[in-house]
């Protein structure tokens, strides 16, 4: 037989229904908000990245017509530790120091230092003698190329025919169109274009090291090639 209940304890009951009943509510809605801005936080990362410019940005057909191909280092301690970069302040030029090999070569060797141990060392981009370009690491990341550097440049590594290290044609122009389009995707000023040689003195990229000349000439064809694409976008208006 149940219990009849006074009014009073019929009362506390129902104010401690009540207070539970509120409790589960509340739980209910933060595990609502905690979910949601899970949510948003993680689309928010797909579609910008710690420098506050779209991830991947880069990934266009380049004004000489080369197309960027992303194929990126498996992620390892050795060429692609995935270390944030936080801010980009400058695009070091590399050359690879190994005449006639193909940018594909070059990511590959970056790849296999996973395997050897050895050594760590990669960069975000290869271009090849061809005018190829492969991005090796993402813009979110950095890569082991430029000593102190590391944490707040892009970097390009050029391939080249032969033992002055000189970039052929096709290469040059890929080089100029890629780093035209990284100076302005990340505001830089001319002076934020480097070689390896103004970060560590290494003789990188060696050609562009013991020719002064030709290196005033390459950055003056990047501004050039800046000019243009600014020109090209006021006509598309």
């Amino acid at each position: 037989m149940s219990k009849i209940l006074s009014k009073e304890e019929w009362l506390r009951r129902q104010r401690l229904k009540n207070k539970i009943m509120v409790i589960l509510v509340i739980t209910l809605m933060i595990a609502i908000f905690t979910v949601s801005a899970l949510v948003i936080g993680k689309l928010l990362i797909s579609l910008f990245n710690n420098t506050g410019h779209k991830t991947e940005a880069v990934t266009v057909t380049l004004s000489n017509g080369t197309v960027v191909s992303k194929q990126y280092l498996t992620p390892n301690r050795y060429s692609r530790p995935q270390t944030k970069l936080k801010k980009v302040n400058g695009i070091v030029i590399h050359y690879t120091a190994n005449p006639g090999t193909s940018a594909s070569a070059n990511r590959n060797y970056f790849e296999g230092l996973a395997r050897k141990k050895t050594t760590s060392a990669s960069s975000h981009y290869i271009i090849g003698l061809e005018g190829e370009i492969i991005q090796c690491i993402p813009l979110t990341e950095i890569a082991y190329a430029s000593n102190e550097r590391n944490k707040d440049t892009i970097s390009i590594e050029c391939c080249h025919p032969d033992e002055t290290g000189r970039f052929n044609e096709e290469t040059y122009k890929s080089l100029v169109a890629l780093a035209a389009v990284l100076y302005k995707e990340f505001n830089l000023g001319e002076e934020d274009i480097i070689r390896h040689y103004d970060v560590s003195g290494k003789l990188c990229p060696l050609y562009y090291v013991e020719n002064e000349t030709e290196w005033e000439k390459l950055k003056k064809d990047i501004m050039d090639e800046i000019i243009k694409m600014n020109e090209d976008k006021q006509n598309n208006i």
